[in-house]
């Protein structure tokens, strides 16, 4: 019987086999598909403003942080990058991955918002891409999400939430907006200022 190799996962081991998964191939990689062996955590951490962090440094690179970016995994509560040998655990603070920018197209009802992320994803909102909105129990501040794919949200930034409200609707009670044929509730009417 042969000893087997250990190795320690490191972000080139998995950048490399990220690539030599994605060779040839357009989209995105199939991770909801592949179960290697759990290798350990890494010390790469996702911040609230979608910097990407290894060994505590930012991670320059936007090529690098895209090609992380396709295989993220979240099994539970819990991230992972995730590649046909390796998963390891990452830390993210809030959500992967930060919406900056929004096109709206159409009124009312017909209304359509896609969504761009920081790591280049589009996405448009509706009832396989919904938009959330949490707030913070003491100051009230609304944090507001989009489904990217896969239990994978994007934060939306401020700017473009700023955005959002403006063009904003009423219906039941709410305030929200409408995207693929969904009204997203963001807010009681009652709790708008005045």
């Amino acid at each position: 019987m042969s000893a087997k190799t250990v190795t320690t996962p490191s972000a080139e081991s998995l950048a490399a086999s990220a690539r030599a998964a994605k060779a040839d191939k357009r989209g995105l990689p199939p991770v909801h598909l592949w179960n290697p062996p759990f290798c350990g955590d890494l010390d790469i951490r996702i911040a609230r403003d979608g910097t990407w962090f290894y060994l505590g440094t930012p991670i320059g690179r936007p090529e690098l942080v895209r090609l992380f970016s396709t295989i993220l995994r979240k099994d539970g509560e819990e991230y992972f990058l995730v590649t046909p040998v390796e998963k390891v655990g990452i830390t993210v603070d809030d959500a992967p991955f930060v919406a900056v920018d929004f096109e709206a197209e159409g009124d009312g009802t017909a209304q359509t918002l896609r969504f761009e992320t920081n790591v280049g994803d589009h996405v448009t909102a509706g009832p396989d891409h919904p938009i959330r909105v949490e707030r913070d129990p003491q100051t009230g501040e609304p944090s507001p999400y989009v489904h990217v794919r896969a239990g994978l949200e994007a934060l939306i930034d401020r700017k473009s939430f700023y955005r959002l409200v403006e063009i904003g609707a009423r219906r039941d009670g709410w305030f929200g907006l409408w995207s693929g044929g969904t009204f997203f509730a963001i807010i009681p009417e009652a709790e708008l200022p005045q």
